[in-house]
């Protein structure tokens, strides 16, 4: 083969994997992998000018419309609070208490970034939604199948996402939820 056929090869190839890995990074990329408080992972810099090409990239494949820290923060897990992965087909206690921000939403995606479709039609639960007396401690049970109390049907997925939006944080965005603020995530048992 001469010369300018391995380079026109070589280039094809390169442009090839270099793409696919890119594409490959982007799509398999989380948001807000930047800081990781137990199971959940967050990053300050969504909705900002201060978003890289790639954080931008993964905002746009994943849907999520991000708002600036100052309006928003958010926290994602897609493991227990004991590091295993969080799976549809398992049941899950989510317990956590009021946090520093106006109010907050838990809401269930499957790892591509969409809502796991349930016959519930259930995909999330707010602090608006939680009597008052629970505003302080709260019990959120995510399953397949219907339990009481407030519950994020799973859709038997195989693998889920938990995001944690809290709005209007009174630091203002400036900085991170503690461990001891996040909700604690416990597998309770699986099907």
């Amino acid at each position: 083969m001469k010369s300018w056929g391995r380079l026109l090869l070589c280039g094809i190839v390169g442009g090839v994997i270099g793409s696919g890995g890119a594409i490959w990074s982007v799509r398999a990329g989380s948001l807000g992998m930047q800081t990781a408080i137990g199971p959940w992972q967050t990053g300050r810099d969504f909705g900002t000018a201060r978003a890289s090409p790639y954080i931008r990239a993964v905002v746009a494949l994943r849907g999520l419309l991000a708002l600036p820290a100052h309006e928003a923060r958010y926290y994602t897990a897609a493991t227990d609070s004991a590091g295993r992965p969080l799976d549809g087909n398992c049941r899950y206690r989510i317990e956590g208490g009021a946090l520093p921000a106006a109010w907050w939403s838990l809401t269930l995606y499957d790892p591509a970034g969409y809502l796991v479709d349930n016959s519930a039609g259930i995909h999330a639960i707010g602090s608006a939604g939680l009597p008052p007396a629970e505003a302080v401690h709260w019990t959120v049970t995510m399953a397949p199948d219907r339990q009481p109390g407030h519950w994020l049907p799973t859709g038997r997925a195989r693998r889920v996402q938990l995001t944690l939006r809290a709005y209007l944080p009174q630091d203002g965005g400036t900085g991170d939820l503690t461990t001891a603020q996040l909700p604690v995530i416990t597998r309770e048992g699986c099907a």
